[in-house]
């Protein structure tokens, strides 16, 4: 039985792990989850699995828990981060799930990174701003990281059982390209909230669902795929494959290319993660129908080139540059949802926010809460000029 400790456990993904738990309770256990402010989801979780454990750092949440479960003598409803830590470093916990979105999952991946658990990673956001810190830190403390973003999921299952890149010639990563494919940016100046949400393959939270109709999430997958497995940049392409059913393509040096394919459904990455060192777990997966099945495959669109050259720039010089870029998109993700700008314009505070703020080789934890903190007070000050 492996013993799980759900971060973000109210999010898609959180939704994702639960089903695939769910499925498996004969070898999966849910010990505990994290959340913010879905009271009545959190609530739901607890009875559903019977936790034991509970945190959440927002008043409302706690005083909310602390009544509705006032007789329950078993449940830890915890609120410090020290209480967090202490949970996450239980010995009878095998599989932490990083799945709180955004930069706002930095501080509990980090704490995770140095438990020397198995550490399930959905949270891309943390490399790409902090891979420097969080890398060394579970190398250093014997933590296993399984990537669970399908297209990084893919690589790792492609590699095989070592892991191996010296014989690697080249990895592609799919991109679907998202609702506006066949739209050039400057068609994008009058599109709505609903059209950009409603991913054509993929039920999504709104930030992600926001990253993949501008591609920005590729280019944060590039940038992490860049730290998971240790390879320059130039060993990575990414290909727009609008039906999602290759997740990513690993080419050998002996012309081999292996791919890993399935339904778009989170729930299929993190049933192998779940599984890795064991068994593949049991789940109720939609099949592919192979013998209708129709692939394509196409460039990136030449107006979204310049987004994905910030993104290898970034593979290549690291420091405070993802901290930088991934400030940047989260400040104007929020303000097209929050109807500041337009969905055309959050290339444009992406572009002038990164060549605004001075860039650093050398980066530790406190300078990635400073560097971030100020990215996002000069990307709030574009999205004003422009808005």
């Amino acid at each position: 039985m492996k013993n799980i400790i759900l971060l973000g456990a109210t999010g898609s993904i959180g939704d994702s792990v639960l089903s695939v738990i769910k499925q498996n309770k004969n070898k999966l256990n849910l010990l505990g989850i994290s959340f913010n402010s879905n009271i009545p989801k959190a609530k739901y979780i607890i009875n559903e699995f019977r936790l034991k454990n509970v945190y959440s750092e927002s008043d409302e949440s706690h005083k909310s828990l602390k009544h509705a479960f006032k007789n329950n003598y078993e449940l830890n409803i915890l609120k410090d981060k020290s209480e967090l830590e202490e949970l996450l470093n239980e010995d009878d916990v095998d599989i932490i799930v990083s799945a709180i979105s955004g930069f706002a999952g930095l501080e509990s991946t980090i704490m995770a990174a140095k438990t020397g658990k198995t550490i399930l990673l959905a949270n891309k956001e943390s490399i790409v701003a902090a891979g420097d810190v969080i890398l060394p830190l579970a190398k250093k403390h014997s933590t296993e990281i399984v990537p669970i973003d399908s297209e990084h999921n893919a690589i790792f299952q492609c590699l095989g059982f070592d892991k191996k890149t010296d014989d690697v010639s080249k990895i592609v990563i799919t991109a679907s390209g998202g609702p506006f494919l066949n739209k050039k940016i400057s068609q994008l100046s009058k599109v709505t909230k609903k059209e950009a949400l409603s991913h054509p393959n993929w039920e999504m939270g709104a930030k992600i669902s926001i990253d993949s109709a501008s591609l920005v999430n590729k280019c944060l997958e590039l940038i992490e795929a860049r730290y998971l497995f240790d390879l320059d940049e130039k060993f990575f392409e990414i290909v727009v494959h609008p039906q999602s059913i290759i997740h990513s393509i690993v080419t050998y040096k002996d012309g081999s290319s292996i791919c890993q394919m399935s339904n778009p459904d989170m729930r299929v990455p993190i049933a192998h993660a779940l599984s890795v060192n064991d068994s593949r777990l049991n789940l109720d997966f939609s099949k592919i129908d192979f013998s209708s099945l129709s692939l394509t495959f196409q460039k990136i669109p030449e107006d979204r080139v310049q987004i994905f050259n910030i993104a290898r720039y970034i593979c290549n010089n690291r420091g405070s540059s993802g901290i930088i870029f991934n400030a940047a998109n989260e400040i104007a993700v929020q303000s097209f949802l929050n109807e500041q700008i337009t969905f055309d314009k959050i290339y444009e505070v992406i572009y002038r926010t990164f060549d605004t703020v001075s860039l650093s080789k050398s980066i530790d934890l406190e300078t990635i809460y400073e560097i971030d903190n100020q990215t996002r007070i000069e990307a709030k000050k574009v999205v004003k000029s422009i808005s």
